[in-house]
């Protein structure tokens, strides 16, 4: 049975409905699709790597408190471990294989699409290859109120930080990236 609640404040229930389930999919799955090619540049990967957060979603959707932050928010903090994740078990693959394997077929046009969207986000990228000087929770809040448009407060919810911590690392962060922003491209790569 459909829970209208579910997709208002409410997740608890989308594991087990799956109008509701789908009514959140269609609410997000454009934005997580920006999140994830933001953070990567293949197209395989970030098709994957959109799913596995939805996937992610429905096993952890009961851990969702509205009063701790919106559902952008939380479900970009899902997405944010789904990458880390990947990025972990890529890079164990690497020292075991040396390459990756495993990718399952996109048709043209899915590749297409998904090549624009990182087209698209290129810009973005190279702001998050600017931030990958700095520590990882000070990285996370930039991206997170930059580049994915949460508040300093949404953000610091997601990180597990306070507004006040948040806001002083935040501004401490700004002058680092802009000055690294900057250089020229090329000194980025």
């Amino acid at each position: 049975m459909h829970d209208p609640g579910a997709v208002e404040g409410d997740l608890s229930g989308i594991g087990a409905d799956p109008v509701a389930f789908e009514i959140f999919y269609r609410r997000h799955v454009e934005a997580v699709g920006r999140f994830v090619a933001r953070r990567v540049d293949d197209p395989h990967l970030a098709a994957d790597l959109t799913a596995d957060v939805f996937l992610a979603v429905i096993e952890s959707s009961a851990g969702y408190r509205p009063d701790r932050g919106s559902q952008i928010a939380w479900l970009f903090g899902v997405a944010r471990n789904v990458i880390a994740d990947e990025r972990r078990r890529a890079a164990q693959r690497l020292r075991v294989t040396g390459r990756l394997a495993g990718r399952r077929d996109l048709d043209a046009d899915d590749i297409a699409r998904i090549e624009e969207r990182i087209d698209a986000e290129s810009a973005a990228r190279r702001t998050c290859r600017a931030l990958s000087g700095l520590p990882e929770h000070t990285r996370a809040l930039v991206e997170s109120v930059a580049v994915d448009g949460l508040t300093v407060a949404e953000a610091a919810t997601a990180l597990g930080m306070s507004p006040v911590a948040a806001r002083v690392r935040l501004h401490r962060a700004r002058r680092v990236v802009r000055a690294v922003l900057a250089r020229p491209a090329a000194t980025l790569a």
